[in-house]
Parts: C-alpha cells; structure tokens; sequence
C-alpha cells in the first residue's frame, strides 16, 4: 500500500500513525496537494489527502474510510476500535470531537493564508474559532472524566485522533488555544507523541 499525502495534515498523520500500530506495511509518498498537484491529480484526480493506493491499484481517500479499511486489514489481530458498543460510542464521540477540532484549524488557516484579506467575513472567523475552543473543551471534559490509554499496545483511534488534532492545532496556531486551560490533552499529547509510531511520523 501506498499512503500519499504530507505528515503536516492531520489526516494523513493519523491514518500513518494508525496504520503502524496496526502493523500493517505501507510506503508513504510526500506529496502536497499545492506544490505538486498535477502529480496528486494523476493519482488522485479530486486531489484530496490522504489517499491510499492498494495493492491492487484502486484508490481511496478520506482518512476514516481509508482507517475502516486498515480496521478491516487487520483483524481480529489488532483493532484501534473496541468491539462494546457502549466503549464504541464513546470512542466516537472522542474522535468527532478531534476531527472537528482539525477541521476548524484548518478552516482558520484557510481564512488567515488563502482567502484575501478584503474578503474575510470577521463574523464567520468569530464562529469557527468558538467552534475550535468548544471542541477542545468538550475533548478536555471527556479525557478529565474518562483518560484515554497511551501505549502502543493499548492506544485506542480516539487516543491517535486526539493526540493529532492536538498537535496539530499548535503546531499551526500557536497560541490560539490555551494549553495550561488543557491539561489532560496536554499530558495525553505529550505522552502519545513519544510513541515509537508516532516518531515514525513527524508532522513536519
């Protein structure tokens, strides 16, 4: 398999990450959708990170299709989901929560890099910031009340999701999201980050 996509999108970084604690063998191919996005769009022609090209050729995309799939690689051996409905719904509130959180940093940087500064709408970047705070604080009341596990035999894909998002987040907007207000993502980031698959996959 093939993972295309940079380390700097949290999607591509997650599914990279999850893909080495369900020990499945990939080759990861650096490539941005901005800088080389003729040779994305003969791989992919919607452009869209991350993309995975299997073994046998046939392309997807989407992060949490792409993990459903990895999901489907890799059992019963290793699964990143557990199998108690009522674990599972919580997992899932965990990891919408992170993959909101990601979306909404990206959609600040969007506004603040992409759009001109004539066109930014003030009340639309007021509404996603508030968004991006509410997703973090949802992520921080559920980890103060419920501690996602963090090592590699035990990380669940709510505890990757989670770590990511969070990385990323700072990584890209420093300061935007008070860390001392998060002090368990801050400790679970801290920790999952020092994990041998998530070295293997630095976000720079």
């Amino acid at each position: 398999m093939q993972l295309i996509g940079m380390l700097d999108s949290p999607y591509v970084r997650r599914v990279a990450v999850s893909l080495r604690l369900l020990g499945l063998p990939f080759e990861h191919r650096s490539i941005s959708v901005f800088r080389n996005i003729e040779q994305f769009r003969e791989i992919n022609p919607v452009v869209k990170v991350p993309s995975l090209i299997c073994d046998d050729g046939e392309v997807l995309m989407d992060s949490t299709l792409i993990l459903d799939y990895a999901q489907a690689l890799a059992a019963p051996r290793r699964s990143l989901m557990p199998t108690s409905i009522t674990q599972r719904q919580h997992e899932l509130r965990v990891i919408g929560l992170a993959l909101a959180a990601c979306e909404k940093s990206v959609q600040i940087i969007y506004e603040r890099d992409l759009r001109p500064v004539e066109k930014q709408h003030e009340p639309w970047i007021h509404r996603i910031n508030w968004q991006l705070a509410a997703a973090y604080a949802a992520l921080e009341a559920e980890l103060q009340r419920q501690p996602l596990s963090v090592t590699s035999a035990t990380i669940s894909q709510a505890g990757v999701t989670t770590a990511v998002a969070w990385q990323f987040t700072h990584m890209v907007l420093p300061g935007v999201v008070d860390i001392a207000a998060h002090p368990a993502l801050q400790a679970h980031s801290t920790k999952a980050e020092q994990l041998e698959e998530f070295l293997a996959a630095p976000p720079k």
